[in-house]
């Protein structure tokens, strides 16, 4: 059975969990933080995107979400 999105979005917020659990104790400032918030949101939008796209056989529907796909990548690049 395949996996929707949702169930990858709860197994990546675990992996990060115990990543952070594992990792030395660091003191981030409250930027840091909200960069760090906001590209996992935009991560997440993006994994949305790419799952609508796949299932998706409307030109026009598939038009929007490349469109959106670009702008999210955009984005995470500004990020970086």
């Amino acid at each position: 059975m395949a996996r929707g999105w949702e169930s990858k979005a709860v197994e990546a917020q675990i992996e990060t969990n115990e990543t952070r659990t594992n990792s030395p104790k660091t003191r981030r400032t409250p930027e840091e933080l909200k960069k760090a918030r906001l590209r996992e949101s935009l991560l997440l939008s993006r994994n949305r995107v790419l799952e609508d796209l796949r299932q998706s056989h409307n030109p026009r529907y598939q038009k929007m979400l490349n469109e959106a796909l670009a702008h999210l990548d955009a984005e995470l690049a500004q990020l970086d």
